[in-house]
């Protein structure tokens, strides 16, 4: 089963209010415009998605807060001294790309498990408690927003099992404990900047993301290699947010769901964005869904190998984070046997060259 054309000049709009309703027919109406616009695009806006204003509100507050701090209080919170992969991101520590580091900061937060989690007990990596700043309202915000929007993810993967002719509780079981991580994103002013690509191009590791953006930037790849710009969107003054498919849908779709590639454009102003990387359990093995493995056996498409979801994020990062770079290369850790380059997803791979 092979994509359908991709050869977009701009994002779709989804309207997923009817993935509440209490009728069958109308969220399956919904799933199968969430699966064309996975097939078809791999990024769209949703809205009627029922997130408070006042959440994105309060998050907003919160991340000027943290980062107009001084950069040794920051650093406090540093992301290379956390066990979970969470913490402070000083500009240059994410390096997707040669050249020039992105002149951007993130604080990382996932998905919250305590010490005494058999997971954390374990050692698992990606997995443990955030790392919270001593900031007045900071935790309750960003979890607020957290606990909301990973709500809306579980919501969208429903919708996403229905459009794969699932039973709407298919991917449940898989999602307990995930690496899931938001990050708080800022992009200083950037006086020296010009039009011309930032952030490397990449798809992102998980299954899809859900991100927020108050200014323009976000780049997204078609099937041509021409980047189609995908700027913040509001239906009825409601923020739409932005979904795009990831590494571990397109694996269990055989390609049919492509992580599409993207990019942050270099910019002049400052810019707030917010990801929430939605994946399932760290243990967890997927591979191409049945009806999807059987058309990619009597096709010419490359074979998708089972994989670990929690080793290929964990393999994404060491070979991104700069303070996980320097580990594998002391031999402190190890990438995980199999282990896939970044780059090795979406339809990128395949497309014309970028201009």
């Amino acid at each position: 089963m092979q994509p359908g054309p991709r050869n977009f000049t701009a994002l779709p709009v989804i309207n997923i209010r009817g993935l509440h309703s209490d009728s069958l027919a109308q969220r399956q109406t919904v799933a199968d415009a969430l699966g064309q616009a996975a097939r078809e695009v791999g990024f769209f806006y949703i809205v009627g998605h029922g997130i408070a204003p006042q959440l994105v509100a309060d998050l907003r507050h919160a991340s000027r807060m943290l980062f107009v701090q001084q950069m040794e209080w920051k650093m406090r919170y540093y992301i290379g001294d956390s066990w979970g992969h969470k913490g402070y991101v000083p500009e240059g520590e994410e390096v997707y790309s040669k050249g020039r580091p992105d002149h951007k900061e993130a604080f990382d937060i996932g998905f919250d498990a305590p010490d005494d989690h058999p997971l954390v007990l374990a050692g698992t990596p990606l997995i443990g408690n955030n790392k919270w700043p001593d900031l007045p309202g900071f935790k309750e915000a960003v979890a607020r927003y957290y606990a909301a929007v990973f709500a809306l993810g579980r919501q969208l993967f429903r919708g996403f099992a229905l459009s794969l002719g699932q039973p709407e509780d298919f991917f449940e079981a898989m999602v307990t404990c995930p690496p899931s991580k938001l990050r708080l994103i800022h992009y200083p002013v950037d006086t020296e900047a010009v039009d011309a690509p930032g952030i490397g191009a990449h798809t992102d590791y998980e299954c899809f993301t859900l991100l927020l953006a108050d200014q323009p930037g976000l780049e997204v790849m078609n099937d041509q290699g021409v980047w189609v710009d995908a700027p913040p969107y509001a239906e009825d003054g409601e923020e739409a947010f932005v979904i795009n498919i990831g590494d571990m849908l397109e694996v269990m779709t055989a390609g049919a769901f492509p992580a599409t590639s993207h990019r942050v454009r270099k910019v002049q102003h400052e810019r707030y964005s917010f990801p929430l990387f939605f994946a399932c359990d760290y243990h967890t093995r997927i591979r191409p869904l049945p009806q999807f493995a059987r058309a990619e056996a009597h096709s010419d498409a490359s074979s998708y190998e089972e994989l670990s979801i929690g080793e290929h994020m964990y393999a994404q990062a060491q070979q991104t984070y700069q303070y996980l770079k320097r580990k594998v290369e002391a031999g402190e850790i190890a990438l995980p046997q199999g282990a896939l380059k970044p780059g090795s997803f979406g339809h990128m791979k395949t497309a014309a060259p970028t201009v």
